[in-house]
């Protein structure tokens, strides 16, 4: 299976909820967690609070893993949808991984009210020291 393929039904597997089934695929073959940033600038809200669980799980003991979909999590951050910048900032929060800190803090003055309050709680969260 290429990556398209791949990516696609992940996307749709996702989409229809199997969420144990791709959580075990990721701690099976850590190199598909590069899918992550794809699913969670999908469109389709079903598909991106799935990742959203998928990477919580992942980090409790994965989370050195993780951090490869920063970079692409970051991209993300200039998505035109501000949902998606909302996602991805909340789920680059919960990887915690501090090279993205920099991106979080120009977001702080976001276009959008809920994208300004994500970021917000996630900076408040590396001050007090919880991430």
């Amino acid at each position: 299976m290429n990556d398209d393929e791949l990516r696609a039904m992940l996307i749709e597997y996702m989409g229809k909820g199997f969420l144990e089934n791709i959580i075990a695929l990721m701690k099976q073959d850590p190199a598909t967690v590069r899918f992550i940033p794809d699913l969670i600038g999908d469109d389709t809200l079903m598909v991106r609070l799935g990742a959203t669980a998928l990477v919580e799980e992942l980090v409790k003991e994965h989370r050195q893993v993780l951090e490869g979909v920063v970079p692409g999590l970051v991209k993300l951050l200039g998505h035109g949808n501000p949902t998606i910048r909302g996602d991805a900032a909340n789920v680059l929060g919960i990887i915690g991984d501090r090279s993205a800190l920099e991106a979080l803090m120009n977001l702080r003055t976001d276009e959008h009210p809920t994208v300004r309050k994500v970021v917000q709680d996630i900076l408040q969260e590396i001050e007090r020291g919880t991430l």
